[in-house]
């Protein structure tokens, strides 16, 4: 008896340090801040997605970028906006479809208007089977599904940052943001190649394919 207590406590230990040094090794590691630009009481912000950031630790992942005022692209998911704000949102998209599962994110939900761009053409509803990525912000009710780059595309980006002579497709949505706090966002497109069901690796890990929007 006394020996299985003993077992279940050294367990317990070695559980709380592994613990403890995955939580420092992602606050180490963790994504810069970058801040939208803000002009004429409106923020703007620019990102884009890439099938392969092409680059260390994880130069096969698919993840997001964002763009600064400067016109430097960062790799980083956590963006910070001011409150009660009006948000224009530019997001190029170099990744190809990989379709949706869920219908209800096909729609466009929670932005001005209720609707977004695409190319310039106004839509409420893509057709599931083009989305590449998705933009969602759950506790925003904000949702805008990402449509993809045609699969025969004759000049695909392979490594990010990617340059708009590279072929891709066009996104903008604007949106109000709430009072300060931090919301989570995600994609919810099964994008993950070569992880369980496509939602491991990138998908659950911020700085990829999900992030945080800092209102402030």
């Amino acid at each position: 008896m006394r020996g299985r207590i003993v077992g279940i406590l050294v367990a317990a230990t070695v559980l709380v340090v592994a613990v403890f040094f995955y939580i420092a090794d992602f606050l180490a590691v963790a994504p810069p801040v970058l801040a939208a630009s803000t002009q004429n009481g409106a923020s703007t912000l620019t990102l884009q997605t890439v099938p392969a950031y092409g680059h260390a630790p994880e130069p096969d992942w698919v993840t997001y970028l964002g763009l600064d005022s400067n016109g430097h692209w960062h790799h980083t998911t956590i963006y910070q906006l001011p409150a009660h704000t009006l948000v224009h949102v530019t997001l190029y998209q170099f990744d190809s479809a990989s379709g949706l599962r869920n219908p209800f994110l096909a729609q466009v939900r929670g932005t001005a208007g209720g609707i977004a761009s695409v190319d310039g053409k106004s839509f409420s509803v893509l057709n599931g089977d083009d989305a590449s990525h998705t933009f969602t912000v759950p506790d925003l009710g904000l949702s805008v599904p990402l449509k993809g780059v045609p699969a025969g595309a004759k000049n695909p980006c392979s490594a990010a940052p990617c340059a708009l002579s590279f072929d891709h497709t066009t996104i903008r949505f604007s949106f109000v943001t709430p009072g300060p706090g931090v919301y989570r966002w995600q994609c919810f497109v099964p994008c993950a190649a070569q992880f369980f069901y496509g939602f491991g690796g990138p998908m659950q890990t911020i700085g990829w394919m999900s992030g945080e929007l800092k209102v402030v």
